[in-house]
């Protein structure tokens, strides 16, 4: 049997990892600025998880959700304490997509519509009806094709405000940074009336927080940089288990729990909780979050140096670098040459930059010499 082939790879070999450095089978070390998609929140192999999710392991991996977990009950309580959403309800899954799966299906239940208000050049996943709020039609099958959307432009708010006049949209659905489309920040006014809309016209806010949740903007939730906004839905994933599958929806209070309304297999297993208990330990004993927005802010200044770079974009340790030119090239020479991994977008001409909250001073230093290296390497005209 071989692997359905539908991931272009690069012919590397990752065979462990340690803090923000990963390595190959030939023992190369390669300075991860990507983190995997931004799911390496805590570093690589940090002890304090292994040992957790190891001891739990050893103890009791998984049983159904028919039963009490205490370590869900635990994890929900260090959550709401640490992102300052104590108010809200948890339910837990196994990936973002399947938490906006959920989310989408709440807002239906809440107001009994269909349709959905999303932005261009958003991604919220590949599953059903998250992939038809992702602005990508290659990636749309017909079948999922299933309720309308309208994609509207970034920061509109007579675009917005014209879609919800009509009274048929379930929800809005947007990103706390927006990851795949370039690293955009919304406007916090537009979030602000944004939010007001939704209000108005019994409209569900979901704040997708899979890829610029869990401190990675310098906040606990990007959301959380613009005063008074409280979403009805905020879905989670990424950075949340440091590499164990597992995601979440937080789930506003006004909203009604019934029996059966939500439902998932695996999600909420004892070991993906003892992967996000631990995560939440280290995101709060070493004080990440408050790394991530100190160095992020170093990053940017030192990036702002860079006369090649057109445009930076982002909040912490989520940056988007956008040159005049198509970064393939630029990417190929940081990966093997100068052993940094970087992430791409939807905008060829941008690189994300997605590391693990433990990043320091030191690595950015290391970065920006390889970054000036792998520059000086293009044959640009």
């Amino acid at each position: 049997m071989k692997l359905f082939d539908v991931y272009p790879l690069y012919n590397l070999k990752p065979v462990r990892g340690e803090g923000n450095y990963v390595y190959d089978n030939k023992g190369q070390a390669y300075l991860d600025l990507y983190g995997g998609h931004a799911v390496i929140s805590i570093g690589h192999a940090h002890p304090h998880y292994i040992a957790k999710i190891t001891e739990q392991l050893h103890a009791l991996g998984f049983y159904s959700n028919s039963i009490v977990n205490d370590l869900q009950t635990e994890l929900a309580q260090k959550l709401g304490a640490l992102s300052g959403c104590d108010s809200y309800n948890l339910f837990l899954c196994n990936s973002g997509a399947e938490a906006n799966e959920n989310a989408l299906k709440m807002a239906s239940f809440h107001n009994g519509r269909t349709k959905v208000v999303a932005f261009k050049k958003s991604f919220h996943g590949r599953t059903s009806a998250a992939v038809n709020v992702t602005d990508s039609p290659y990636i749309q099958a017909p079948i999922n094709k299933t309720f309308p959307v309208d994609f509207l432009p970034w920061n509109d708010l007579d675009a917005v405000e014209k879609s919800l006049s009509k009274g048929d949209v379930a929800a809005v659905i947007i990103e706390g940074i927006q990851g795949v489309g370039g690293i955009y920040v919304p406007n916090p006014h537009f979030l602000q009336e944004l939010q007001a809309l939704c209000h108005k016209h019994d409209t569900v806010l979901i704040l997708d927080e899979i890829q610029s949740g869990y401190g990675r903007s310098g906040r606990f939730f990007a959301f959380q940089h613009v005063p008074e906004i409280e979403p009805d839905l905020i879905t989670m994933a990424k950075g949340m288990g440091n590499g164990f599958p597992v995601g979440g929806v937080l789930v506003h209070p006004k909203f009604q729990a019934k029996h059966g309304m939500l439902g998932t297999t695996f999600g909420g297993s004892h070991l993906a909780c003892a992967a996000s208990i631990a995560v939440l330990e280290v995101l709060y004993q070493e004080k990440l979050i408050q790394n991530a927005a100190e160095v992020g802010n170093y990053l940017l200044d030192e990036l702002a140096k860079v006369e090649l770079i057109k445009e930076i974009r982002g909040e912490g340790l989520m940056v988007g670098m956008e040159f005049d030119f198509n970064t393939t090239e630029l990417r190929k020479n940081l990966l093997f040459d100068e052993k940094v991994f970087v992430g791409s977008s939807s905008n060829p001409n941008v690189i994300r930059l997605l590391p693990a909250l433990c990043l320091g001073i030191k690595e950015v230093d290391l970065f920006m010499e390889k970054l000036d290296q792998a520059l000086n390497k293009l044959e640009l005209e």
